[in-house]
């Protein structure tokens, strides 16, 4: 049978202080308790600790040797839970978001704020990937929340849409598409195209819908950055598709959008966990601003 750490506690008090009523005052047990405490260590290590006496209690050699070391253990026992209570409350840790660039710039900017000023020392990682790589990384363990698309075919992860978006033309002004309140797909293979990044989520919609629609798009170029797509619409190469949750982040003079119809697509964006892993507190906690900041989005 190992040692209790009642046991340890009371051998350490005693072996400080040489005096049982000393020892009993500064650990609040009883003297015949800590009597007991150390009979039955002694038991259990199989051999004296103390040599006793009328006036006092003394260590034995092997006493002496194992006073450290019961030192250590007791504080180690202390730190550790010492250790898990701050990250209960959340007073240290860290959370590590995978996150869709529109998310990652549109949405989380703010939350991370917040999350910041509550819990100064937790730490916070942010990857801005595309969806694959958010699922990579959440079923991986290298991300405890992802946002993003639905994840195809992936039974071990979890996803809570928190926000729906809808793809828009995005257009010089003074563009022709932008006489209408509305513009349909087929409308645009018309037009010199920007095109995003191949490997996105949003790029694969778009290249799925114009196929089903018969009418392929009449591509300029391919950017990665959603920036320098508006940049080349504002510069007049072409029009772009995106999805409107994107066009925040470069609504800038010279560049607007209109709503695609015919067909009218939204685009389910939310949080991808692992149905394997449970969040700690602060991941827990992060989740909830998630939440609540893209419902203020949409209210």
């Amino acid at each position: 049978m190992n040692p209790s750490i009642r046991q340890l506690g009371a051998f350490v008090a005693v072996a400080q202080s040489r005096s049982l009523a000393e020892a009993s005052e500064r650990i609040h047990l009883s003297q015949p308790a800590i009597s007991i405490a150390l009979r039955k260590l002694e038991e259990t290590v199989g051999g004296a600790l103390f040599s006793r006496s009328t006036r006092q209690l003394t260590l034995t050699p092997e006493g002496e040797a194992f006073l450290p070391v019961a030192i250590r253990l007791l504080n180690d026992w202390s730190e550790a839970f010492e250790d898990l209570d701050e990250l209960f409350s959340k007073k240290r840790g860290k959370v590590a978001v995978a996150a869709l660039p529109t998310l990652a710039a549109g949405l989380l900017p703010g939350v991370i704020a917040t999350f910041h000023a509550r819990y100064p020392r937790i730490n916070f990682a942010l990857h801005d990937v595309l969806a694959e790589q958010v699922n990579v990384m959440v079923r991986e363990g290298r991300a405890d929340l992802g946002l993003s698309v639905p994840p195809l075919g992936a039974e071990d992860l979890a996803f809570e849409p928190v926000l729906e978006d809808r793809y828009v033309v995005v257009c010089a002004l003074g563009h022709p598409l932008l006489e209408r309140p509305r513009i349909a797909w087929r409308q645009l293979a018309a037009f010199p195209f920007i095109g995003i990044n191949r490997l996105s989520s949003s790029r694969q919609d778009i290249d799925r819908i114009m196929a089903e629609v018969g009418q392929p798009l009449d591509v300029i170029c391919d950017a990665s950055q959603i920036a320098t797509v508006g940049r080349m619409v504002a510069a007049g190469v072409g029009i772009s598709v995106l999805p409107k949750f994107s066009f925040r982040q470069i609504a800038t003079h010279g560049i607007d959008h209109r709503p695609l119809v015919s067909p009218n697509v939204s685009r389910p964006l939310g949080i991808v966990q692992s149905r394997r892993r449970a969040l700690s507190t602060a991941a827990a906690a992060l989740r909830e601003m998630i939440v609540d900041a893209a419902r203020e989005t949409t209210a």
